[in-house]
């Protein structure tokens, strides 16, 4: 596994959304993409997560950029998901792991004396040049949509609302 960094040219992949169409990140090219990698479907934390995102998904959209939710999840269960909560996010299912391999976030894990494989919740801005702008782990679920918006305004030279 590859670890990336800050600068690095994002890599490349296609999956599916649940809105029924496609997502190819280098085709975002000309304007930022804000991924944000959740581990799974209607738990509590990754509800938390995907509400406040699409809280603030209008506020995403003003400053230019696409906003995707990642997870291992297939596109049934994400159907489900977005339909019970009325989220405005589109989520791709990447249940091979192309994305979230690709970006170094399938790892080992340690919960209550237990090691898995499990997908480290992260979110990615990516430039409108294609390359990684900002990479923030999620150590707090509850605002990180904001520091993420945050993060994106920095990236893009705004100063955010007071």
């Amino acid at each position: 596994m590859t670890e990336l960094y800050e600068g690095d040219l994002a890599p490349d992949f296609t999956l599916p959304l649940d809105d029924g169409t496609i997502f190819t990140l280098s085709a975002q090219r000309g304007h930022p993409v804000v991924l944000y990698f959740y581990p799974e479907d209607d738990s509590g934390g990754c509800t938390d997560e995907n509400r406040e995102f699409s809280e603030r998904a209008p506020a995403f959209h003003a400053l230019g950029a696409r906003l995707v939710g990642i997870s291992p999840d297939t596109l049934q269960t994400h159907v489900k998901f977005r339909r019970k909560y009325s989220l405005v996010s589109p989520l791709a299912a990447d249940p091979d792991h192309l994305a979230i391999g690709a970006f170094g976030l399938w790892r080992l894990k340690k919960l209550y004396g237990r090691e898995f494989m499990g997908l480290i919740r992260t979110s990615v801005i990516v430039g409108a040049d294609g390359r990684i702008a900002r990479i923030i782990r999620a150590t707090r679920i509850l605002g990180h949509a904001q520091k993420m918006l945050e993060a994106l305004e920095l990236h893009l030279g705004k100063t955010p609302p007071k």
